[in-house]
């Protein structure tokens, strides 16, 4: 290919101008439209572009996603092969470091993790504060915030050292922190780390230890909750990932930045899906009244939650996946009456015009809360469950920002449509 064709020429309609701009990775850069005025003392072209639908506000070497084809990529490796093989502080590892780590690597990568999993007792007063009915996502976004004032050396942005000792103990302390806002919720004595297990079983045995001497993690669930934590360690440039970027590029610490993130997947619209996966099963009740439900969703009467994605026009790898652990996780708790109902309102789906026409397939939240639900958690856990390991991813993509020369301060443009100048009138005279 020719240099002359990497490139686009635009004629300007109002001036009879034409300009060529050059082509990089199937993108422009937005500033080049700056150079097309009207007049000479115009701003120039801007690119409006709400919610990003087509905007690459980043390069990144993290994430790969190819909606149209379904498939997910951390690092290039496929999520189906880490989910199989790998574990979660392998995959953060992976997501952090750009590649796998030898034994030596994992070892001391566990092993950092593992020592630096106490929060200081100081969170604990933090957390009586909250009423006990207070949300678990709510909670966990002032205890990250908090913990920047435990350690102002992470204020030093630009240490590459400081910024791996501070990552290590935000991956370690997020299950620490989500258990103790389980275990405030429900009125029970916070249980400390056991770092005799390891990093998901050392998460179940400090949400539901009682009275016991020691805790028997259950393997299939412990397997269980290590593959969904895989499966939602990154997703890149979505909501609460470009909230920790955007809070990031004024060089906040990674504290502050992932409370954004996580006051982000807060949102219903993001974190909040699978819930509203359960609650559309229960409102369907029964097998019988699917067709029903589905004519509703035509008519626009009624949403069909956890199909479709901004991104994914195919299958959702993860929610193949996870439709899979549904089944092995059931054996163990018994079956979710609701399962019945996803299973048969996805065949439905899945084979009805309506719905293929528009790429609407299963996503990551269809399943995932029947999982969380039969584990014992609450809806109000979902979002946290979450955030555990996409803080690993969150932390990825706010290292790789700073590293990059090409970003500054995130300070998108608007388009200005309030009032002409006007002089300002006394109150009597209004």
């Amino acid at each position: 290919m020719s240099d002359n064709e990497d490139t686009l020429t635009i004629r300007d309609n109002r001036t009879g101008n034409e300009f060529t701009l050059p082509i990089t990775d199937g993108t422009i850069n937005a500033m080049e439209f700056r150079q097309i005025k009207e007049k000479e003392d115009d701003f120039g072209l801007m690119v409006y572009d709400p919610a990003f639908k087509n905007t690459a506000s980043c390069r990144s070497a993290v994430t790969l996603i190819d909606g149209d084809k379904g498939i997910l990529r951390y690092r290039g490796y496929p999520i189906e092969q880490l989910a199989e093989h790998s574990t979660f502080l392998e995959v953060a590892y992976l997501l952090i470091h750009g590649d796998l780590p030898n034994q030596v690597d994992h070892d001391a990568w566990v092993h950092d993790i593992t020592i630096h999993t106490y929060v200081h007792q100081f969170v604990l007063r933090a957390m009586d504060g909250f009423k006990w009915d207070a949300h678990a996502m709510g909670k966990m976004v002032s205890l990250l915030g908090s913990l920047s004032t435990f350690y102002p050396d992470s204020k030093n942005v630009r240490d590459p050292a400081l910024r791996h000792e501070h990552i290590v103990k935000i991956i370690a302390k997020m299950p620490t922190m989500a258990a103790w806002c389980f275990r405030h919720s429900q009125g029970r004595p916070y249980v400390y780390p056991d770092n005799d297990l390891d990093y998901v079983g050392n998460f179940l045995n400090m949400l539901f230890r009682m009275a016991e001497p020691r805790y028997e993690v259950n393997p299939v669930l412990r397997k269980a909750l290590d593959v969904l934590f895989i499966l939602h360690a990154d997703h890149e440039q979505n909501c609460s990932a470009n909230a920790a970027r955007a809070v990031g590029s004024s060089e906040a610490d990674p504290y502050c930045s992932l409370a954004a993130a996580t006051a982000a997947l807060y949102g219903p619209l993001h974190g909040g899906a699978n819930e509203a996966v359960l609650r559309m099963l229960r409102e369907i009740g029964d097998v019988k009244n699917i067709p029903a439900f589905v004519d509703n969703c035509k008519n626009g009467e009624q949403r069909l939650m956890g199909f479709g994605h901004r991104v994914y026009k195919n299958y959702d790898p993860r929610a193949r996946i996870i439709k899979g652990l549904a089944h092995e996780v059931f054996e163990i708790t018994g079956n979710n009456p609701l399962l019945e109902i996803a299973l048969e309102l996805e065949k439905i789906a899945l084979n009805d015009e309506y719905f293929v026409k528009r790429k609407l397939y299963p996503n990551v939240d269809f399943y995932s809360g029947l999982i969380y639900q039969s584990m014992g958690f609450p809806v109000e856990m979902f979002p946290v469950l979450f955030a555990i390991p996409r803080a690993a991813g969150w932390l990825a993509q706010w290292s790789e920002m700073l590293a990059d020369d090409a970003q500054k301060i995130a300070r998108p443009r608007q388009i200005y449509v309030g009032a002409g100048e006007r002089s300002y009138i006394p109150i009597d005279k209004r």
